[in-house]
């Protein structure tokens, strides 16, 4: 601890006995550091908020509105345009020294990094301007941030309020001239086609190629295939109901043959069942199955005495379905036929004339891909005029002033005050360094201690300095001169901060 505070002693001493070169280094740095932080200018920063609502209902209701993020990005990127720039710099004072397309490029360049434009809201935005000159002055370096600000907010309602009627009209006679060129190559492309149909008429029939005709068969007749199967399958099972049904039945069952009378009307009530569609596993088929099993003999024990036979009504009945569904399958039959006629013609053609089909294949092929391209424009037209006609009545876009610019009245950088106070440290620390590095340079002692651990002998005592009284007046004198230099620096310090914010004061 003691050798910590005699190195202490020594290096306090040693600066203090070189205290000249101390303040002589701190008057050197913290002037020139001053004259730095002089050169470097003032910046002023204006704001202002603007409010610009995307949406509109009427535009929502028949569902023409635009992307919300799109819209947002596009009205950033509008305000800090190189061309809007431009004329931001044309309409201010930073643009009267500015006689080439270079310059005007670097000034361009230079304004856009002082611009900032943020979405604070989805529809609110927040234009900043910074702004400093060293060949203005602080006033018009303040004046030129609030005309920055002021002119993107024009820039931004003449552009985007009154110039998008002029690009919807733009817009509208390009698609217009874009739209009667697709209908003259789409009627060039009609006429080609009608020209070849009419002489390939067999080729060109519907309109369709002779591939898309082939297919269109193959698929017909195999919808034809599948409902002759259906229509045969519900022919066998009428067939089958017809064999089982007698053709007369006899009386009732009290009169003599009564036993197969009732046979014949059990009979009867059982193909019902099944005409209606019921399975042999049905518990009401089982049992009127089980009936005419139990009526057989009691029928063949009466034997051939019953009464003369009637009509059975059932059996008519299954007759006429019968018909019907022969009629059914021989209509699906002769369609099948005429349609495989089809197919085997088609097919004649295309191995035939291999050339002409390929022929009407392309001309189709770009017929469609024409006509799908002007229905696409005329669509796009329609809802393009649409929205000019909204946009036009009714303004999709609302731009409001929430904010207007403000008066900047201090600068937002350098902070000055806090850069001279730091030159001033950094003057006296320098100052002190250089004494403190001349010290340890030089083979002295400040402390007999030291010179005793130095030597490694042990040291008797010190003789102390005696000076005259001449001696010191002048060691007086010098001190004074030494005291009356730093309160100069000291001085200088105040008189700057003092200079600075009387500079701020006439902004304001």
């Amino acid at each position: 601890m003691n050798n910590i505070y005699d190195e202490l002693r020594s290096a306090l001493y040693s600066v203090w006995h070189r205290r000249w070169i101390v303040l002589g280094v701190a008057w050197a740095v913290s002037v020139l550091g001053w004259l730095v932080v002089a050169m470097v200018p003032n910046s002023y920063e204006s704001r202002a908020r603007i409010f610009v609502q995307l949406d509109d209902v009427l535009a929502q209701q028949i569902g023409i509105q635009g992307n919300r993020k799109a819209d947002i990005d596009r009205v950033q990127q509008t305000l800090t345009s190189a061309v809007n720039l431009e004329k931001v710099i044309r309409a201010t004072s930073i643009g009267e020294e500015i006689t080439s397309p270079k310059q005007m490029e670097g000034a361009v360049l230079g304004l856009g990094k002082k611009i900032k434009v943020e979405s604070q809201q989805e529809n609110l935005f927040e234009i900043t301007a910074t702004y400093g000159d060293g060949g203005n002055s602080d006033a018009a370096n303040a004046k030129i941030a609030q005309d920055i600000v002021q002119k993107m907010i024009d820039i931004f309602r003449e552009e985007n309020l009154a110039g998008n009627r002029g690009e919807m009209s733009q817009s509208l006679d390009f698609m217009n001239q874009q739209l009667a060129n697709r209908q003259k190559e789409l009627e060039a492309a009609e006429q080609k086609r009608l020209a070849f149909e009419a002489q390939n008429p067999d080729l060109a029939q519907g309109g369709m190629s002779v591939l898309q005709k082939l297919e269109a068969s193959r698929a017909e007749l195999r919808g034809i295939d599948a409902d002759l199967a259906a229509a045969q399958s519900a022919l066998a099972s009428i067939n089958g109901q017809l064999a089982g049904t007698p053709k007369t039945i006899a009386g009732s069952a009290g009169q003599i043959g009564g036993a197969r009378g009732a046979l014949a009307e059990a009979q009867a009530q059982l193909s019902a069942m099944r005409s209606r569609g019921l399975t042999e596993n049905h518990p009401d088929v089982i049992a009127a199955k089980n009936q005419v099993n139990a009526l057989r003999g009691a029928a063949a024990a009466e034997g051939g005495g019953g009464a003369a036979g009637m009509p059975n009504p059932a059996y008519s009945s299954l007759q006429s379905i019968l018909a019907e569904r022969q009629a059914n399958v021989q209509a699906l039959s002769a369609r099948r036929a005429a349609v495989q006629a089809d197919i085997a013609r088609i097919t004649s053609q295309q191995i035939g004339n291999p050339e002409v089909a390929a022929e009407q294949q392309r001309i189709n092929r770009d017929y469609d891909v024409l006509k799908q391209q002007y229905d696409k424009l005329l669509q796009d037209r329609e809802e393009l005029r649409l929205r000019g006609q909204v946009e036009t009545e009714h303004s999709a876009i609302k731009f409001q002033v929430i904010d207007p610019p403000t008066t900047p009245r201090s600068p937002v950088a350098p902070n000055r005050p806090l850069l001279l106070f730091a030159v001033l440290v950094v003057g006296l620390g320098a100052g002190v360094a250089v004494a403190f590095a001349v010290g340890q340079l030089r083979s002295t002692f400040a402390t007999t201690a030291k010179l005793e651990r130095t030597l490694g002998l042990p040291v008797l005592g010190a003789i102390s300095q005696t000076l005259t009284e001449s001696a010191r007046a002048l060691s007086r004198k010098r001190l004074k001169m030494f005291y009356a230099s730093s309160a100069a620096l000291g001085g200088l310090f105040v008189l700057l901060l003092a200079v600075e914010f009387f500079q701020r004061a006439r902004v304001a």
